[in-house]
């Protein structure tokens, strides 16, 4: 647990930026590794779509379980996606830190997403009230933790980049190790907001209509890059349009594209010696 931190801090302290993907099971996991990513990364969407759930109703057993199960497949440093938390107080995000490092998870990231539609975005001093619990919580451990802060006003219409950036540092000065607005569509805002903090930036690519590099994104001064649902959103959509074909056409085309069995087997095989 100790080496997985430490070697998940040292990525957020070496040159250039690095690519944190989000795979959502075990075989997923294993497939990332072994392709020679250097962490993983959870996506609360995706384990959510995996389970036939909308996002926003996993239990924090469901959550706890996941970590485990990820932390698990790898030797891989893991950071959670963690949402808001177990609940809306500071305590309750404070437990959240807690409970999730003891699976082993070398980080996670806490949101200012309230979970209602109505009312997306907690109140500025809850949410840093909440970010300074998470801190305490990291501060408190036996072991390094490295703690992303979320300001989520960009995924839920809130287009003012004065708040969004505002937010940001305010979760810096709380103690937060890792800053993330989801959103951000060119790299002149991506480089306004790397330029206004002094934590390093993590960047979500797969957003319909961005496309930006891994190379752009570390000019510009992003050290993170993780790309949340997309992977998983491409897998199922590929599986969609897959059983479309055949519920439309009674054919089996799909198949032509589909990965060879022996490819997909390697990927699981025991490395050889």
């Amino acid at each position: 647990m100790t080496q997985s931190a430490e070697t998940f801090r040292a990525l957020h302290e070496a040159e250039g930026a690095f690519i944190i993907p989000n795979p959502w099971d075990v075989g997923t996991s294993r497939i990332l590794a072994r392709m020679g990513f250097k962490a993983l990364a959870t996506t609360s969407a995706g384990v959510a779509f995996n389970r036939g759930l909308v996002e926003g109703n996993l239990t924090p057993d469901d959550v706890l379980g996941h970590c485990r199960e990820i932390v698990g497949a790898t030797d891989l440093p893991v950071s959670a996606d963690l949402e808001k938390g177990f609940g809306d107080t500071p305590e309750s995000v404070h437990e959240t830190i807690v409970a999730v490092a003891a699976t082993g998870l070398a980080g996670g990231s806490i949101e200012d997403h309230t979970g209602d539609r109505k009312n997306p975005i907690y109140d500025m001093s809850l949410a840093v009230e909440r970010m300074q619990a998470a801190c305490e919580a990291r501060d408190g451990l036996e072991h390094d933790f490295v703690l992303t802060g979320r300001c989520e006003n960009l995924l839920w219409g809130k287009k003012d980049m004065d708040d969004v950036i505002a937010r940001l540092q305010a979760y810096e000065a709380a103690g937060a190790d890792v800053l993330y607005a989801p959103g951000l569509k060119d790299i002149e805002t991506v480089k306004l907001v790397c330029e206004a903090v002094d934590k390093p930036v993590n960047v979500v690519m797969g957003l319909p209509g961005v496309s930006l590099s891994a190379a752009e994104l570390a000019e510009a001064g992003v050290k993170r890059i993780s790309v949340g649902s997309a992977l998983f959103r491409a897998a199922y959509g590929e599986f969609v349009r897959a059983a479309q074909e055949m519920a439309d056409t009674g054919t089996f085309g799909y198949s032509d594209q589909a990965i060879g069995f022996g490819e997909l087997e390697a990927f699981f095989r025991p490395p050889k010696a």
